[in-house]
């Protein structure tokens, strides 16, 4: 079997379907407040999760959580230099008007193959469920389509299903501490980040400046306007000014037929320790 590659013109996978190991466990929605796990052989299982209702809301909470053998990992809605990231599709559901994934901050893993974004052990992708008759219960069916890697990647598949009313779910503390985790959307201003070009070069050098005390371990990445970029991860670069750290990364990964002279916003992740904040800054 061989594994996942991707090229700075796109994804693709390097093996036949058939080959793939995929055991895929379907059940029947159910009322309490987790699924039975999906599992994919030994090396993943996948389920959904239920969170209690905010009082007053007209939206409900479940999470998607996938369980990863040892030295596994699976990846982030942009995976980096190498991998896919995960797909979710919820079409099979009941009263549902609209489901939002929301991704955890993830963690940095360099290997021969360069830099590549995701998660170890355990991850709960947090779900916004919009009802389409707000006040009845929501039959949530997801099926989902993910990359799991160790030395080498395979994909994995699995279905869940489960009923969301909005009750008290002994899952809460798991889907409010997953949600802990997702970056906070907030302004470049309140981060202090700035972006511009270094340099004229056919594929310029990025310089991004933000402001951060020294010391705390900070993690930078950026991601395009839309899903077919695939910028490389910034790496800390010298000459911020005092009080700032900088980053640099060269534009390079854009879709074909978008200069890199051109103007557009560029999406930032900051990890900053525990806290991570989610940004977007125009490119002049």
């Amino acid at each position: 079997m061989t594994g996942i590659r991707k090229s700075r013109s796109g994804y693709r996978a390097a093996w036949p379907l058939a080959a793939a190991v995929l055991l895929t466990l379907a059940a029947p929605a159910r009322s309490d407040d987790a699924s039975p796990w999906a599992n994919n052989g030994n090396d993943a299982a996948l389920r959904l999760i239920a969170g209690s209702a905010k009082p007053n809301a007209t939206t409900l909470r479940a999470g998607i959580e996938i369980k990863l053998a040892p030295g596994w990992h699976t990846y982030w809605r942009y995976p980096g230099d190498s991998g896919v990231p995960p797909q979710f599709d919820f079409s099979g559901s009941q009263n549902l008007g609209h489901a939002q994934v929301r991704y955890p901050a993830p963690h940095l893993y360099t290997d021969e193959t360069g830099n590549t974004l995701g998660y170890t052990d355990d991850v709960i992708f947090p779900v916004i469920v919009t009802p389409q008759q707000p006040g009845k219960p929501v039959e949530l069916h997801v099926k989902a389509d993910y990359a799991i890697c160790a030395k080498l990647c395979v994909p994995a598949r699995g279905q869940a299903a489960l009923t969301l009313s909005g009750g008290n779910s002994s899952n809460d503390a798991l889907l409010t501490a997953a949600e802990a985790h997702v970056p906070k959307i907030v302004p470049a201003a309140e981060l202090g980040l700035t972006v511009r070009r270094a340099n004229d070069a056919a594929k310029p050098l990025i310089a991004v400046d933000l402001k951060a005390p020294a010391g705390v371990p900070l993690q930078v990445f950026v991601e395009g306007p839309t899903a077919e970029w695939a910028l490389p991860v910034p790496q800390p670069a010298a000459g911020a000014p005092a009080g700032h750290r900088r980053f640099g990364f060269v534009l390079d990964g854009l879709p074909p037929g978008i200069s890199p002279k051109g103007h557009f916003d560029l999406i930032f992740t900051v990890v900053e320790g525990d806290a991570a904040y989610q940004t977007t800054a125009h490119l002049d």
